[in-house]
Order: structure tokens, then sequence, then C-alpha cells
């Protein structure tokens, strides 16, 4: 048990195909039509100060393992904050302070916390590439 977190990419896809495409993944279910894929662009356990970010920034406060979308803005301003408490570590407690919670991990701020904002960083950076330009984002956790 443990708090698990996701970063998703979902893209839409359109039943209507140009006569010069096609799409192979109807192929997949004959007689349905696959409206989207969804790819897992991000996977954190126990990263509690992240957790925390996409709670208050985007989920309204609420906790429930809900399903949320997340505006690429604000994967911008959590790459932004990231990147601010890794060239002051002295800013770790004010801008993405960790949360206790069920089976949250530890509340720390040690090398592991940096180890995910690291992480973090990476799995913006890739999401914000531009390789997922036709995908709209979405978070959820686990507990």
């Amino acid at each position: 048990m443990g708090l698990d977190m996701f970063l998703s990419a979902r893209r839409y896809i359109s039943k209507y195909v140009d006569e010069n495409e096609s799409n192979n993944l109807d192929n997949l279910y004959p007689g349905r039509h696959v409206k989207g894929v969804t790819f897992e662009v991000g996977y954190w356990r126990k990263a509690n100060a992240i957790h925390n970010f996409f709670v208050e920034n985007c989920q309204g406060g609420k906790d429930e393992c809900q399903e949320t979308y997340i505006d690429p803005d604000d994967l911008k301003s959590l790459l932004l904050t990231v990147n601010d408490v890794l060239a002051d570590r002295s800013k770790a407690m004010e801008l993405l302070p960790p949360v206790s919670g069920f089976f949250f991990g530890s509340t720390e701020i040690d090398d592991w916390y940096f180890e995910y904002l690291e992480r973090t960083k990476n799995i913006i950076e890739d999401a914000l590439s531009g390789k997922y330009e036709d995908c709209d984002f979405y978070y959820q956790s686990s507990w």
C-alpha cells in the first residue's frame, strides 16, 4: 500500500479518417470504434510533495483519487517550481512542502525528496516536449 501517482496523456481518435488513412486500432476490436488511446507519461510512488501540488493547484484541494484533467500551463508551473527548488534547496518547504497522509511516505526533505524532484523534472519535460501535442493530460493517484 502507498501513494501511487500517474500522469497520463490521452489522445482522441476521430471516427472519420481521410480516405488515404486508416484507424488500425479499430482492427483490434472489429465492429467497435476505438475512440482514444491513453499513454502513461509519468509514475511516482510516495512523492507526496508532487501529489500535494496537483491536489492544491489542479484538484481544488480535493484528494479523492479522482482522475483530473491537467492543463499544460499547470505542468509548466510545476516544472518552474521544481526547477526553483532544485536551484535553491532552501525553498523546498515554502514552494513544494511534503505532506503526510495515509501511507504517503516520508515528510523529510532529504535525498529521496530531491530525487523525486529530478524525476518530476524529467517527466514534465518529456510531457511538454511536443510529442504529446494532440493529447490531453490527466493526473490520478491511488492510496
